[in-house]
This record gives structure tokens, C-alpha cells and sequence, in this order.
């Protein structure tokens, strides 16, 4: 007969088993950045690579996975950290843009609050930009709104904080480092959210990087002046060239009161003052004065990657910790003679994914699946053997890292902007990728009669420079991206136009 005493002198036994499991369950470490583009990543290659830009980054990927075909789902920064929280599509989660009418709902789904109750501690530092109260999480500091690149402010569960004289990128590296050594519960997982402002616009960098890239000549991208010869509407009418929306006082720092009195910038007031540059020359200077003070942004972020697996290593967590380096979406290094993101084209649409998985991901692998940032909830909660909500739209990426593609993985990818008119005034659109092909459609507002179609072979035009929507060759692969389109709106059950 199994009596009261003997069940509890049975927990007894059980318990240290049970604490031994639960310690056993990888922690996650995600480090995400704001507008960090696959192209200013050493491990990626490409045009800037020999500016090693980024060497810890790029030594978590020879030690973990890197991933070539990540993708968002609307590249915009408040709808890309929405999605990232609950597995969910724009139309989905609300957060449909950056603007106030577009509210976040933070009493919804999110997969940090699933890892609490799974025994999970979580943590959340650095940028989110969604207003409101951080739900699901043990400790939280984060900006309001976009933040400042100097004398931050950051919001926590007592209050306001302001760091008077300190560069962001270091206050989320320090604030982040002191929960990981000093605030968490050591007998707990945890997931901690490393979130950098960094490189945002308008690229104002640390000061002991301002000498980075003085001298060196930046590789131009080929299509820095891009015509958009067989693009529609949106192509030609956006507000985010170098040539004409890029300002010189706000984000080249070389006009103006605002930096005036800043040593760091005095040369370039000079050569703005004196040299009198128009046309090409004016945009050539633009493009190298931004992707320099870009770069140097990328070094402190870099930095904060390499602070972080420092002491995951010294604290003897590195072997059971999991870290992805990610962000909320790709960016514009000049391509197409372009700033900023939005459109459903390679820049901005893919992003940077990397994952270090001791003893599960094979070092210096690469994976070429389409992967999209709707996958990441549903893989943080498969990480921590948690279950996944059926109406999280995502997959777990975990049987990726462990080399093992599903059969039934998904073969295309949907895609949709909402953001019109507003910021950079990209055009509503929305498309569907697969592995080599890629359909857009742009629609509603000041798009030529209300639709408007652009179609891409990336095998032979990786650039996306030839619109070949409409030609003989390719109609009936046209007509079947059609359907799929359809198909994956059915399958995401959009209804938001």
C-alpha cells in the first residue's frame, strides 16, 4: 500500500533529479541588432569583406551555423520585434508598421511568457520599440522608442534611467552582462534578449571608432546608380537614395547646428564648406561617409558579441548555452542607390541568422533552407522542450541546426509592407520567393492603375535589376507563382489589404 509517507519520501528522491533536468536545458542567448545588413558580416563575403567588419560575429559562425537564406516577413523594425515575440505574421500580431495607429497587444501570445512556465528565466535589454509594459519577462530594460545614441534613456519595471555621458551599445552590453553575472537565478535556464539600437540610423558610432576606415576606399556597389529601367512605380518614386533623401545634417553630421561643435565631425563641415560637390561626386562622398560611420557602429555591436561569449566562458556556460546573432531586418548598403529597407528586394528582406549550438550544430556549417523570422518563437520554445501554440505561424528551426530537413519544409516564403504613405514612402506590396524565383505585387495608393507586378530570376539576376514580369518565356512560371501567392495567403489567412 502506497502510503502519504512513502510519496513524499519518493519526491524526495526525485527532486534533485528534477533540478539536475531542469539545469540541464539549454540556455539561449539571442543578440539581435537594428538594420545590421548580411552584407557588412564578414562570414557572409560579398563586396565588404575584406573590411572585417565584424570578427566575432564572424567567429560564431565558424563555430556554429550560418544561415543564407533568412528572411522577414515585413521588413520594418516594430512589426519584425512583434513577429519575433509571437510567432506570428504582421496581420496576425497587429503590429502591422511603425506608426501609432499600429498598436502592439501585449497581453497576446508570446513565446517568453510559454518559457516561464516551462522553468525558464528570461531577460530583455536593449531596444524593442513596442510601447507599452515588457510582459514575460523576469527582468527587462529597454528604450523608449527608438532611443538615443548618447545619454540614453531606458525604461524598467520601477522607472526611467538615464546614462549621462555613456554610448548605448555599451549600456545594453553592461546591463546585459550584469543580469548574466549577477541578477539571475543560477539554478534556472535562461533566455536573455541582447537588443542593439545599433546601426540605426542616423549612425552616430562610439568615439573610439571614429578613426575606422579613415583612409580606405569602400567598395561601391555596382548599381549605386541604378536607373530602374523596367521597375514600376515604386522603384522610382521612394524617398531613400542616397542621392536626395540622405541629409548631410542629421545623418551625414557635416552641415548644420546639430554636430557642429563636434570634433569628430569637423573635417567633414570642411569639405562640405569648401569643395561645393554636386552630382555624382556629392553622392559618391554621401555613400562613403555613410557606410563608414555605419561600419563603425557595426564595431561596437561586434564588440558586445565578443564581451558576451567572453563571459559565458569564464562563468563555464558556453557549453550548454545556445547564442543566435540576428536582426530585425536587411538594410541598403548603397545598392540600387539605396539607404534603409522595406521593399521586398534581397537587401532588405533577408537578414542576418547565426547559431552556435555546442555539440548539437556542426561548426562552420552552412544551411541554405528558407528560414523567416515567424520561425523563432516556435524555435525558442522546441530549444526549451516546450510546447508549440497551434497558431504560432512559424516552424521550429531546430531539426536545421541538426542537419536534418523536414521533408514537407516549407519550398516558398510570403511577404507583405504595409507602411503607405509614410517613412521613405515605399509603396503597400506584397510577393512570394521561392529558391530562385521571386513575384511582387504592388498595390492600392498612387500605384499605377491601383496594381502594379515585377518578376525576378535571381539565378541570372541576382541584383534584381531586370523586371521580366510580362515576358513570353517566363508566363507560366508567372502564373504558377501566381497561385502560390494565393495559396499562402490562405495559409496565413491575410485579409489585411
Amino acid at each position: 500500500m502506497i502510503t502519504f509517507r512513502k510519496i513524499i519520501a519518493l519526491l524526495a528522491y526525485l527532486l534533485p533529479f528534477l533540478v539536475l533536468a531542469q539545469q540541464k536545458k539549454p540556455n539561449i542567448v539571442w543578440i539581435f541588432s537594428d538594420d545590421h545588413s548580411y552584407q557588412t558580416i564578414g562570414a557572409y563575403g560579398g563586396r565588404l569583406e575584406s573590411l572585417d567588419p565584424t570578427p566575432n560575429i564572424d567567429k560564431l559562425a565558424s563555430e556554429g551555423m550560418r544561415f543564407d537564406k533568412a528572411y522577414v516577413e515585413n521588413s520594418i523594425c516594430a512589426p519584425s520585434r512583434a513577429t519575433l515575440l509571437t510567432g506570428k505574421m504582421s496581420h496576425m500580431h497587429k503590429k502591422l508598421d511603425n506608426t501609432k495607429k499600429s498598436v502592439f497587444d501585449h497581453d497576446q501570445q508570446q513565446f517568453q511568457k510559454i518559457l516561464q512556465k516551462n522553468g525558464y528565466q528570461t531577460a530583455m535589454i536593449g531596444k524593442i520599440h513596442l510601447p507599452g509594459k515588457m510582459q514575460g519577462f523576469d527582468y527587462w530594460e529597454v528604450l523608449p522608442g527608438q532611443g538615443k545614441y548618447y545619454n540614453p534613456n531606458f525604461i524598467t519595471e520601477e522607472g526611467d534611467t538615464n546614462y549621462k555621458g555613456e554610448y548605448v551599445t555599451d549600456v545594453i552590453t553592461d546591463r546585459a552582462l550584469n543580469w548574466l553575472e549577477n541578477e539571475r537565478d543560477q539554478d534556472k535556464p535562461f533566455m536573455m534578449m541582447v537588443h542593439h539600437k545599433a546601426p540605426h540610423r542616423n549612425w552616430d558610432p562610439a568615439k573610439r571608432y571614429m578613426s575606422k576606415y579613415e583612409d580606405v576606399e569602400i567598395p561601391e556597389p555596382a548599381n549605386l546608380f541604378d536607373d530602374y529601367a523596367t521597375r514600376t512605380t515604386a522603384a522610382h518614386n521612394q524617398e531613400m537614395d542616397i542621392t536626395t533623401s540622405m541629409n548631410l545634417e542629421r545623418d551625414l553630421k557635416a552641415s548644420g547646428d546639430l554636430y557642429a561643435k563636434d570634433p569628430r565631425f569637423k573635417a567633414r563641415y570642411e569639405k562640405i564648406a569648401l569643395e561645393n560637390l554636386k552630382g555624382k561626386e556629392l553622392t559618391k562622398w554621401k555613400y562613403q561617409t555613410y557606410l563608414k560611420d555605419y561600419l563603425r557602429c557595426i564595431w561596437s555591436v561586434d564588440e558586445s558579441v565578443g564581451e558576451i561569449m567572453k563571459s559565458l566562458k569564464e562563468q563555464g556556460l558556453d557549453e550548454n548555452t545556445i547564442v543566435i546573432y540576428s536582426s530585425d531586418q536587411g538594410f541598403y548598403m548603397g545598392e540600387h542607390g539605396w539607404f534603409d529597407k522595406r521593399f521586398m528586394y534581397e537587401e532588405s528582406f533577408r537578414t542576418p541568422l547565426i547559431v552556435k549550438w555546442p555539440g548539437t550544430v556542426k561548426p562552420g556549417s552552412v544551411n541554405t533552407d528558407l528560414v523567416q523570422n515567424i520561425d523563432f518563437a516556435a524555435t525558442f520554445l522546441d530549444i526549451a522542450d516546450a510546447a508549440i501554440p497551434s497558431d504560432m505561424q512559424g516552424k521550429s528551426i531546430v531539426p536545421l541546426l541538426k542537419n536534418k530537413t523536414p521533408k514537407d519544409w516549407r519550398t516558398s516564403l510570403y511577404y507583405h509592407y504595409y507602411e503607405y504613405p509614410g517613412a521613405h514612402m515605399v509603396r503597400r506590396h506584397e510577393g512570394v520567393a521561392d529558391m530562385r524565383f521571386k513575384l511582387i505585387r504592388f498595390y492600392g495608393q498612387d500605384v499605377a492603375n491601383g496594381e502594379e507586378w515585377e518578376f525576378y530570376d535571381l539565378a541570372i539576376d541576382p541584383s534584381e535589376m531586370k523586371n521580366i514580369y510580362g515576358t513570353a518565356a517566363v508566363a507560366s512560371k508567372i502564373l504558377e507563382m501566381k497561385k502560390e501567392l494565393v495559396q499562402l495567403r490562405a495559409e496565413y489567412t491575410v485579409t489585411e489589404q
